[in-house]
């Protein structure tokens, strides 16, 4: 955040005998997020997930992850039911891939530009699950990923159990070149319990909350979008991957399926300032 600070020895010194010292002036611009969100999920319907509200990505092409899972639209790998959209991974043929899955996305439906974002959710647990509450950019204006920036609210790998991360992504920091932005914490009971998980994006910074701690901070370094693409709209993904480069680097473990990650609410609140 830009501020002004002017000294009051140097101040004095360019003032007149006559002049008054004011500064009610000089202040520091501040963020805020509207108290009532202007966009809320709840999932208090029964069904498929609202098409007003959701869509998918399908397909089995490994994601640029090599991931094992098929995303389907079908309604036994995300359904809506007892105020809880559940997104399950399955051990099946599909697609020809080994197991299927769900990847709703808000793309052309909720596409935002800065404001804070709050996902209730429950992960799935067991070696090979990939779950990730995340955001990715609705137009690529900078070009394909990861120069247009990728926001990862939430990733947790199920070999790894009760440790979740938080990360950002652009040309500059990503973790293919081992810059990426990131911070991880654990919550212990993360796949038996609900937890709050929440973005704060105003154009100063990208701030990650776990059960309202803050875990992560980065600033807007004021360079140029290979640091900082995120002046852009981006949409929501919420999806549960099956293996792949960093959920199956110690394998899958077939017994534990099918899996759920459960998600009580999403809601956004607009930047004000």
């Amino acid at each position: 955040m830009f501020s002004i600070f002017i000294t009051p020895v140097l101040l004095l010194c360019s003032l007149g005998s006559g002049d008054a010292l004011n500064t009610t002036n000089v202040k520091q611009k501040e963020w805020a997020f509207a108290l009532k969100p202007t966009w809320v999920e709840e999932f208090n319907y029964k069904g498929l997930p609202d098409k007003n509200k959701w869509g998918y990505d399908l397909g089995g092409s490994g994601w640029g992850n090599n991931e094992k899972q098929n995303y389907t639209n079908k309604i036994e790998n995300a359904s809506v039911g007892g105020g809880l959209l559940t997104i399950t991974a399955k051990k099946e043929s599909s697609e020809n891939m080994a197991y299927s899955s769900a990847r709703l996305i808000t793309k052309n439906k909720l596409d935002v530009l800065y404001g804070r974002i709050e996902v209730k959710a429950k992960l799935p647990a067991g070696r090979g699950t990939w779950p990730a509450i995340w955001m990715l950019p609705t137009d690529s204006q900078y070009g394909g990923w990861p120069k247009s920036g990728e926001i990862d609210i939430m990733e947790h790998v199920g070999y790894d159990q009760d440790n979740v991360h938080f990360s950002t992504h652009s040309e500059a920091y990503y973790f293919k070149i081992n810059t990426q932005k990131t911070a991880k914490k654990i919550i212990k009971g993360v796949s038996e319990d609900f937890h709050i998980y929440r973005l704060d994006w105003t154009p100063e910074s990208i701030k990650g909350y776990y059960d309202n701690e803050k875990v992560f901070e980065f600033i807007n370094e004021h360079k140029t979008y290979k640091e900082w693409p995120f002046n852009k709209r981006f949409h929501l993904l919420l999806n549960v991957a099956v293996g792949g480069d960093w959920g199956g680097s110690e394998g899958i473990d077939d017994n534990i399926f099918p899996q759920k990650m459960q998600v009580d609410y999403v809601r956004y609140y607009k930047l004000i300032e």
